[in-house]
């Protein structure tokens, strides 16, 4: 007769997404964090043809009016919707946040897969540049960078994924390394394959689990990082909508009483970091073998 109790235990492993359902149940935090990330997706795909009013559109009449049932986020110095500004703002911070990651993580994989394979004078070389990069404090890099090429959101992107490079380099390079000698690493080898095949399709897959929970935390950094670029006037240019500008634009504000125009911004800006580093814990669980146990 089969065990009820063993079934229940053994379901999360007959899938993905069953598994997925399995930890977002016993976790909560993760259903969460995945739901708000859904959010944001939407608010990015759908949320300029959905806005009541257009972003750039200015209306001295309406100038810093506080937040009431037309306006639900007030309105700037110059009569903007803030709320359609926030909302807007998402598609461009997830963005550069997304297009910064995917190149760093490209370089970064390649770079460390390399170096943590035929190691030698290739990883030694690695090292020195990485130590490199990562021997400047990060935001002071992208923001040489940034002054050097000029603030625009291309710029951005490149400042935020080169700083973010030695991240995956480091990580793919010690993953590698440790299994490059393993049994089935040596069995691949045997059955004929070449050593780039044995890398991609044997090596490299199981390095994934811990870059994805990297590549969660970067997502929300590299989020951080453009919105303070655009603080300190370094980021995208006005009068286009992100959160960064917003923020240091509603500063000057604050001490006359339209605490309004920073603090929706900053709202949206800190529950976005807020998501994406509970979204690490929750890829965690998701791809940690234990947890199918």
């Amino acid at each position: 007769m089969k065990n009820p109790d063993m079934t229940d235990i053994s379901a999360p492993a007959e899938g993905l997404w069953p598994h997925a359902r399995h930890v977002m149940r016993e976790n909560p935090v993760t259903l969460l964090a995945f739901m708000m990330l859904g959010f944001y997706l939407m608010c990015a795909a759908f949320g300029p043809s959905l806005v009541p009013y257009d972003p750039l559109a200015s209306e001295a009449a309406n100038a810093l009016q506080p937040p009431n049932g037309s306006h639900w986020f007030g309105t700037d110095s110059l009569g903007r919707d803030v709320f359609s500004r926030v909302i807007v703002a998402t598609r461009l911070d997830l963005g550069i946040s997304v297009a910064a990651v995917a190149i760093s993580f490209v370089i970064g994989s390649v770079l460390g897969a390399v170096a943590g394979y035929w190691g030698g004078w290739l990883d030694a070389v690695l090292n020195r540049i990485l130590d490199t990069i990562m021997a400047f404090p990060l935001f002071v890099l992208a923001m040489g960078i940034v002054a050097a090429l000029g603030n625009t959101v291309e710029n951005i992107v490149y400042a935020t994924a080169i700083i973010n490079v030695p991240f995956y380099a480091r990580l793919v390079r010690a993953e590698v390394n440790i299994r490059r000698e393993a049994g089935f690493v040596l069995a691949a080898k045997l059955a004929g394959n070449t050593d780039l095949r044995v890398l991609a399709l044997h090596i490299f897959p199981n390095a994934l689990p811990p870059m994805m929970v990297q590549v969660s935390l970067n997502l929300g950094w590299a989020i951080l990082n453009a919105a303070g670029l655009s603080f300190i006037g370094l980021g995208v240019r006005p009068p286009d909508a992100e959160w960064g500008i917003m923020v240091a634009e509603g500063a000057n504000f604050i001490v006359s009483g339209e605490w309004w125009l920073a603090f929706f911004p900053g709202l949206w800006l800190m529950l976005a970091v807020f998501t994406f580093n509970l979204l690490g814990d929750g890829l965690r669980d998701l791809v940690d073998p234990r947890k199918r146990t």
